[in-house]
């Protein structure tokens, strides 16, 4: 089962890093991304646009998965945000970034950055949903019969 239903193997993601001016808030940005999401579900489905996200930071820092000391909170909370997409090609992200329909909202969000913005793009290497239950207990099964042999 994949994470993005129809992304191929060798799909590319990218991913902006937005951090917020001060003078805008959460929902500025929000309803700016949805805009500009909104144009590329519309315009670009069928040209290479296989799906995506938007994640804020939530302040949250793991302890268990971080190495770099036992932070408390971060401090990019409420203002760090992640907008990742997938698609099919690098060449078919970049042609929808060239559409005139892209390019006006596509600067409104540019206005809430305080960082600008640098969009890296990512080969896919692995993606996968959860388990089922039952599948689960089957590799958990699976794992304690031939991990010994």
């Amino acid at each position: 089962m994949s994470l993005i239903n129809n992304f191929p193997h060798d799909g590319i993601v990218t991913i902006n890093r937005v951090i917020l001016k001060p003078e805008y808030t959460v929902d500025d940005l929000q309803e700016r991304v949805a805009m500009l999401c909104e144009n590329v579900k519309t315009y670009h489905s069928e040209t290479g646009f296989v799906g995506g996200f938007v994640s804020l930071n939530s302040g949250m820092v793991s302890n268990e998965g971080s190495t770099i000391g036992q932070a408390v909170e971060s401090p990019m909370k409420g203002k760090e945000a992640l907008i990742i997409t997938f698609w099919n090609t690098f060449e078919d992200h970049e042609r929808s970034h060239q559409s005139d329909t892209f390019q006006p909202l596509f600067e409104q969000v540019l206005e809430l950055c305080e960082n600008g913005n640098e969009e890296i793009a990512y080969e896919m290497l692995w993606s996968g949903a959860a388990y089922s239950a039952e599948d689960a207990q089957a590799a958990q099964a699976a794992k304690e019969q031939y991990q010994a042999a």
